[in-house]
C-alpha cells in the first residue's frame, strides 16, 4: 500500500478534473497550445516561475527552496495520438481522429499535482525543474527542447521520467538499471528493376522476386548475427509493387521498423541490411536503395539513478512496491534526454483496466488502443512518487546545525 500525503490525497479530485479536461481536448505533436496554456496558468497561479515556448510549445516550471545549488528535472509528456476514440464517457475526446490513448493527459496531471504540493509544502534544498514536453509521439519533442537549450537554461544533475503501464498493478512501480525501452528505427528499401509485359518476363528486370527474398533474408539478421542474449526486432510492415495484373512493375518498395537496445546493435543491423539488399538485388540484375533513419534512441537508465529511484519509491510502500522491469521494444524519446543527462525512466502501474465503467469501448485498456483510458487512481500515486524523488534527492543537509 502506497503511503500518500493526506494533502495530496485531498487535492487529487481537482487534478482528476484537470486530467479529464485534457482528455476531452487532445492535441497532437507540437500543436499542444491549449494544454501548454493550461499548464502555464496553473503553475503561475501557484506562484511557480514558468517558462513557456521551450522547444516550440514546451513548458518548464522552476521551484526553488533553500540555498543549495543542486537541481533535478521531472518530465511529463503532453501530446495525444491520431486515433479515433471508441469511448463514450463524458470526458471522451471532442476532436475527431485525436485521442489521449497513451495516458499523457494523466502524466501531465500527475506532475501538476506534484508541482502544487512541492510549491506549497515541499521540504527540500535546491531546485526542481518541471518539464512539460510536446511531441513525444513524434519522437522529436525531447530533441527540440534540448536543442532549445533545456539543459543549459535549466542546469540539472539528473532528469527523471515516468509512464503509466497497463497490466502492472496500481500502486506498483517498475524500473530496470539499464535498457527500459528500445530504439525506433525506420527503413525504406526501393528495388529498381525494369518493367515489361507480364507475358514477356524475359524483357523485364522483375523487382518483385528480389523484394520477396529481401523480406525473408532480413529475418536472418537477428537470428544469425546477434548472440541469443541480445534482443532486437526487424519487421517488414509494408511491401508495395505494381498494380495492373498484366504488368511487371519498375519498382518494389519495402518499409518497416528496427528495434534495438544499443546503438552498436542498430549499426550492425543497418550494415547487414544494406549488404543483403545490395547483394540480393544485384543477383537479380536490379538495384537497391536503402534509407535508414533513427527516430528514437534506446531509453537506457543510468544504473546509479535507477538504484536511487528504486530506493526512494520503495520507501513509500516497501521493497515489493518496485518490481524489476523487462525492457519493452516500444520506444520513447525521453531517451534523448538520458543521452544528454544522467537519469532514470520508470513505470507506474495502470492496472488491468477494471477502473473502466460504463461508456468505455469494447477493446482492451492497453496503450494506443481506442478503448484505453488513464486510471485516475494513479494521480495521487504518481504525484507522491515525484514528491518523494525530489525530497529524497534534494534532502536538506542539517549537519551544519
Amino acid at each position: 500500500m502506497i503511503r500518500i500525503d493526506p494533502r495530496l490525497a485531498e487535492a487529487s479530485p481537482a487534478f482528476v478534473a484537470v486530467r479529464r479536461d485534457l482528455h476531452a481536448h487532445p492535441e497532437l505533436g507540437f500543436d499542444v497550445h491549449r494544454t501548454a496554456d493550461q499548464v502555464e496558468k496553473l503553475l503561475q497561479g501557484w506562484g511557480i516561475e514558468t517558462h513557456a515556448g521551450v522547444g516550440g510549445s514546451g513548458v518548464v516550471g522552476v521551484i526553488r527552496k533553500g540555498s543549495a545549488s543542486r537541481a533535478i528535472g521531472l518530465r511529463a509528456d503532453m501530446d495525444a495520438l491520431p486515433i479515433q476514440e471508441d469511448n463514450s464517457f463524458a470526458h471522451a475526446s471532442r476532436t475527431a481522429g485525436q485521442m489521449h490513448a497513451c495516458g499523457h493527459d494523466g502524466h501531465t496531471a500527475m506532475l501538476l499535482a506534484a508541482a502544487q504540493h512541492l510549491a506549497h509544502f515541499g521540504e527540500f534544498d535546491g531546485t526542481a525543474y518541471l518539464v512539460f514536453q510536446p511531441a513525444e509521439e513524434r519522437g522529436t519533442g525531447a530533441l527540440r527542447m534540448i536543442e532549445d537549450g533545456l539543459f543549459e537554461r535549466f542546469p540539472m544533475e539528473a532528469i527523471f521520467g515516468a509512464h503509466n503501464w497497463p497490466n502492472l498493478p496500481v500502486g506498483a512501480f517498475a524500473v530496470a538499471p539499464g535498457p527500459m525501452m528500445a530504439s525506433c528505427n525506420e527503413f525504406i528499401i526501393t528495388i529498381e528493376g525494369k518493367g515489361a509485359h507480364a507475358a514477356m518476363p524475359d524483357l523485364a528486370v522483375d523487382p518483385i522476386p528480389p523484394a520477396c527474398e529481401i523480406a525473408l533474408a532480413l529475418q536472418t539478421i537477428v537470428a544469425r548475427n546477434l548472440p541469443p542474449s541480445e534482443a532486437a526486432v526487424v519487421s517488414v510492415t509494408v511491401l508495395n509493387a505494381g498494380e495492373p495484373l498484366h504488368v511487371i512493375p519498375n519498382t518494389a518498395t519495402l518499409k518497416g521498423t528496427v528495434r534495438t537496445y544499443s546503438t552498436a546493435t542498430t549499426s550492425l543491423i543497418e550494415a547487414r541490411m544494406r549488404e543483403i539488399c545490395h547483394g540480393v538485388a544485384g543477383a537479380h540484375r536490379a538495384t537497391a536503395d536503402v534509407q535508414f533513419k533513427t527516430t528514437c534512441a534506446p531509453t537506457v537508465n543510468d544504473p546509479a539513478e535507477a538504484a536511487f529511484v528504486r530506493e526512494a519509491l520503495s520507501a513509500l510502500g516497501g521493497p515489493q512496491t518496485v518490481q524489476a522491469f523487462t525492457p519493452s521494444t516500444a520506444a520513447e524519446d525521453f531517451s534523448f534526454m538520458l543521452q544528454a543527462k544522467a537519469g532514470c525512466y520508470f513505470m507506474i502501474g495502470n492496472g488491468e483496466g477494471d477502473h473502466r465503467a460504463v461508456g468505455h469501448g469494447g477493446g482492451p485498456c492497453v496503450l494506443h488502443n481506442p478503448s484505453y483510458d488513464f486510471n485516475d487512481a494513479l494521480i495521487p500515486i504518481g504525484a507522491q512518487a515525484w514528491v518523494q524523488i525530489v525530497e529524497q534527492r534534494l534532502k536538506p543537509d542539517h549537519s551544519a546545525a
